[in-house]
């Protein structure tokens, strides 16, 4: 007795995506370490059986996705990078720029992020950590009262010591990635609000209670703050009234 099921037509696969595979994982897995070098080209070529062509698209592909970086000088093929930050910040953009990723999801995430970041800050952070926020803080204020246009570089600088000083690898590495799309997708509105001291000086005393939080370790308030402070910062993005809805929720 023969049985019935639903499969999916079966899609050809690029010679050069199967060389990425190959090399991904030989990557991730440890067997071709971080600051190695792959083989050359001619070496590849034999080795996969392929053009030269084939193998510089792998290649290509490769170096888009923050895996290796070709390096002037050097005898053999790209050297291979630890994935980082970077990496996954360009595959966020690449999917909110194709719709395969909602804005507001985004937006939650970095709601839920700097919330936990600072919850977790208020607990583990070190002196050196405070300090390293207690300067960057004092800095905003100085940048804000002279409207400055330094002023975003020093808040982002702030918000990476608390990602630091929450103690999770994790976290501090989606919470640059995430930042930095978002950022992107505002940076008109940004750029524009350099200009406005008001909102600065808003900004900055935003962030000057969420220091004074973690300083005193009342992780409960820090995590209050930064999250009201990222559903406002953010809460344009969101177009839905269901969403919305949902973003306030986070934020109490």
């Amino acid at each position: 007795m023969s049985t019935t099921h639903s499969f999916e037509p079966a899609v050809p696969v690029h010679t050069y995506q199967r060389i990425v595979d190959q090399i991904e994982r030989a990557i991730v897995s440890g067997d071709i370490p971080v600051g190695s070098q792959l083989a050359s080209e001619r070496d590849l070529m034999v080795q996969f059986g392929v053009s030269r062509p084939t193998v510089r698209e792998a290649l290509r592909i490769l170096q888009s996705m923050g895996l290796l970086e070709s390096r002037p000088g050097t005898r053999g093929g790209p050297v291979v990078l630890a994935p980082s930050s970077k990496t996954l910040s360009r595959s966020l953009r690449a999917l909110v720029g194709t719709d395969a990723l909602d804005v507001s999801a985004l937006v939650e995430y970095r709601v839920v992020l700097e919330g936990t970041t600072s919850r977790l800050a208020a607990v583990r952070h070190n002196a050196e950590q405070l300090e390293r926020m207690r300067t960057a803080i004092e800095q905003m204020e100085r940048d804000a009262e002279a409207n400055s246009d330094t002023f975003a570089a020093t808040d982002i600088e702030f918000h990476e010591a608390i990602w630091e000083a929450s103690g999770n690898e994790v976290l501090r590495l989606t919470g640059e990635a995430v930042s930095g799309v978002l950022r992107a997708i505002i940076q008109r509105d940004v750029e524009n609000e350099h200009h406005d001291n008001r909102l600065k000086l808003e900004s900055a005393a935003i962030d000057r209670s969420l220091f004074t939080a973690i300083e005193a370790r009342d992780d409960a308030l820090a995590s209050r703050i930064a999250r009201r402070a990222v559903a406002d910062r953010f809460g344009l993005l969101v177009e839905t009234d269901l969403d919305r809805r949902a973003l306030e929720a986070l934020a109490e």
